[in-house]
């Protein structure tokens, strides 16, 4: 065998074991094998929404317009997670942006309603089985309207 030829061999034999090494990291419920603490993704889609590490992006479901300070968007993500450790990590990493938790909202799915100065923020966890499915809705807040003495007819 030529030089190259082993040392590609002993470089794809490091890869895999590195690559093995990184997934015992993560410290692991012992019941369920998944992950016991999330981490914030690096790939997002607006920079103060955030969804845990290992979750995917439902592209084809998700939706999102920004124009002149106003956006509105539905960004769907699915991953393996206890659905409690997902409430509580919108808990902890919602005010980190400024995001207000007004109310939750349990009842199988739960529902965390965020608030800031001129947006709001639902935050839906649907879990099935071992997986959730994340759907995070963000959209201006209504104006504030001017008190009308007479009823419009």
């Amino acid at each position: 065998m030529s030089k190259a030829k082993i040392n590609f061999i002993i470089c794809g034999f490091a890869f895999v074991i590195l690559i093995s090494g990184c997934a015992t990291l993560f410290k692991k419920d012992a019941q369920t094998g998944i992950p016991a603490l999330l981490e914030p993704s690096m790939m997002l889609k607006f920079a103060d929404l955030p969804y845990p590490t290992g979750f995917k992006p439902l592209s084809t479901d998700s939706y999102t317009f920004e124009s002149q300070g106003v956006r509105v968007a539905v960004l769907r993500y699915r991953g393996k997670a206890n659905v409690d450790l997902v409430v509580n990590f919108y808990k902890e990493q919602m005010p980190m942006y400024n995001w207000v938790l007004l109310n939750t909202v349990e009842y199988g799915e739960r529902l965390l309603n965020f608030d800031r100065e001129n947006e709001t923020c639902i935050v839906s966890l649907l879990p099935k089985g071992s997986s959730v499915t994340i759907t995070i809705s963000v959209g201006p807040k209504p104006q504030a309207r001017a008190k009308v003495d007479k009823p419009v007819k």
